[in-house]
């Protein structure tokens, strides 16, 4: 019987699947893909404007309307969520955690936003705005996106009413919902949502384009 070399057909199958540029990574230890690649299974909310293409979920609002949500079809509490995203010049999206299916996800749950701060029509904005932001109650640290058009690496990680946010291996956020909002919040709004503790995690459309991809998460509430 003529010998097969094992290891020599894993080391190609490895090189074939991960090939640089191809934007696919080896799983993480304990986490689980929430994007299979090729469509949007396991998703719910916006599908015709949010679609999936080459290994990535691409907002395009089309030129009209704000894009709209599209949120993981399960409900999460204590996580770790990790994904890549590629800003256009100018864009705003966000990432809704502990939300709801309605309603705006800044307020009934919280929003982190996905932000191009380097368009000088955002030369205006509040601390609490800038890309990484838990919209209306923690700044983020800034100066830490890679220039646009470049794929960044963002991960967060939420355990009960802390958080902590890296973006490109470096802590950008981390902080306590509820401790930085016990004196009131930054933008002087009411947010219900600071009392949630389990929700959806989607992507909430502001208009513009985006393209994310890599995304996966290790439920923390599971040993």
């Amino acid at each position: 019987m003529k010998k097969i070399n094992i290891s020599g057909i894993v080391l190609v199958i490895c090189i074939f699947v991960f090939l640089p540029g191809s934007g696919q990574k080896p799983m993480d230890a304990g986490f689980t893909k929430l994007f299979n690649g090729k469509n949007l299974d396991g998703w719910v909310g916006n599908k015709e404007s949010y679609r999936a293409q080459d290994g990535m979920i691409i907002v395009d609002p089309n030129g009209g309307g704000s894009g709209g949500n599209l949120f993981t079809k399960d409900e999460y509490s204590d996580f770790n969520f990790r994904f890549e995203f590629q800003l256009t010049p100018g864009a705003n999206n966000g990432l809704g955690i502990h939300a709801p299916l309605e309603g705006d996800a800044a307020y009934v749950g919280k929003e982190l936003q996905i932000l191009d701060n380097t368009a000088k029509k955002y030369a205006e904005l509040q601390p609490y705005q800038y890309h990484g932001s838990v919209y209306g109650i923690i700044p983020a640290k800034k100066g830490f996106l890679r220039p646009v058009g470049e794929w960044n690496e963002q991960e967060v990680i939420v355990r009960g009413s802390s958080i902590k946010i890296n973006l490109n291996g470096t802590t950008i956020v981390d902080s306590d919902f509820l401790e930085a909002s016990k004196d009131g919040t930054m933008d002087k709004k009411e947010h219900p949502g600071l009392e949630r503790n389990k929700g959806h995690i989607g992507f909430l459309g502001h208009g513009d384009v985006v393209r994310f991809r890599n995304i996966r998460i290790k439920d923390l509430t599971k040993k």
